[in-house]
């Protein structure tokens, strides 16, 4: 997990933003859509794929905090 996603993800639900978490979600969403339609080309997407869903659980770990 990227330790800076975490803090981007910690202040976000410190300052009770789920519109910005919330958007970082769905730019994540997005690249890894992106790379996953990469898969099987010349070079291996693999390990960027496993890092944007670990941002991804981060982000979602953030909006269930904002929720409780």
């Amino acid at each position: 997990m990227s330790h800076s996603v975490k803090l981007i993800v910690d202040a976000f639900v410190s300052l009770k933003d789920r519109e910005s978490l919330n958007e970082m979600r769905e730019h994540r969403q997005r690249l890894r859509d992106q790379l996953q339609a990469r898969v099987g080309q010349p070079f291996d997407v693999a390990q960027t794929v496993k890092l944007v869903d670990e941002d991804l659980r981060v982000i979602d770990d953030g909006v269930a905090r904002l929720q409780a």
